[in-house]
């Protein structure tokens, strides 16, 4: 029995904006049922805004609460916002979700970046960039990429085989991929030292000068503040404190600002998580 936060269980029980709309100014699709969870979600836009969304889930109880979450987090907010969303927000408005269940965020996310990419007004510059690069096929039994499994390990601070298939299924079926998903670890933590090239102890110091230089003093215009809990790796563990806890737009802060600030300024594979 998994460990289901109350929030989930709202969601699952009374899931919000059910269903399809018609005139839908973009359709997302991520999953299939030939892999158990399948999930559709429809985007209407004015201006730059998503005014409604709806969705259709085929999959378990934390499939839907994610989608309907979702929907949620993106109405009335302007599409720039909206890129900006990852699985990690997803599965913190959730109150969190069992690491066996994290891949329903995950296609959540992947939904919304397939409607977003099907918004004829919406333009992703790094679509364009990289539109001549096909993704790599990792994982056959669920049509994994090695795309999706770097944003994955990038956006959650991933370090295993395991975690990697909590969050994306690869690797979960017949298990002859682990090793290429292993060798894309490899590979990415391998970049992320020669890119940073501070040691351990050094890059505490400076993560810690940051925040109490930068980020600190900023968070208390608005009455809030953050605090360093633990650095492992390039996953740095902080606490938001004062008007920031609990606030709304807490994780929006994270990611646009703190995130940011200590990828430009100590190492750009940084991923901030917050702890209660």
């Amino acid at each position: 029995m998994w460990d289901y936060s109350e929030k989930v269980i709202e969601h699952y029980r009374n899931p919000r904006n059910v269903g399809k709309i018609d005139d839908a100014d973009c359709v997302g699709q991520a999953g299939s049922l030939a892999c158990g969870d399948s999930l559709k979600i429809y985007l209407k836009i004015k201006n730059g805004i998503v005014t409604d969304a709806k969705f259709q889930t085929f999959g378990c109880g934390s499939a839907v609460a994610s989608s309907s979450i979702l929907t949620e987090m993106i109405i009335g907010r302007p599409l720039d916002e909206v890129k900006k969303i990852t699985n990690k927000d997803i599965a913190d408005r959730l109150e969190g979700l069992p690491p066996e269940k994290m891949h329903c965020s995950v296609m959540g996310h992947e939904a919304l970046e397939d409607a977003l990419r099907n918004y004829e007004g919406y333009v992703d510059l790094d679509e364009i960039v990289n539109a001549d690069k096909a993704p790599k096929l990792i994982c056959t039994c669920f049509n994994i990429t090695e795309n999706q499994i770097l944003d994955a390990v990038k956006h959650n601070g991933l370090k295993s085989v395991e975690e990697v298939t909590n969050f994306t299924k690869a690797g979960g079926a017949c298990g002859k991929c682990k090793g290429q998903i292993q060798d894309i670890l490899n590979a990415y933590y391998k970049k992320g030292e020669e890119r940073c090239e501070l040691s351990a102890a050094q890059k505490v110091l400076k993560i810690n000068s940051i925040i109490d230089t930068q980020i600190s003093p900023e968070l208390r215009k608005d009455g809030g503040d953050i605090t360093l809990v633990d650095v492992d790796g390039d996953r740095v563990f902080v606490k938001l404190r004062g008007n920031c806890s609990g606030c709304k737009n807490s994780t929006l802060t994270l990611k646009t600002f703190v995130e940011t600030t200590l990828r430009d300024t100590v190492c750009k594979d940084i991923a901030v998580i917050e702890v209660a």
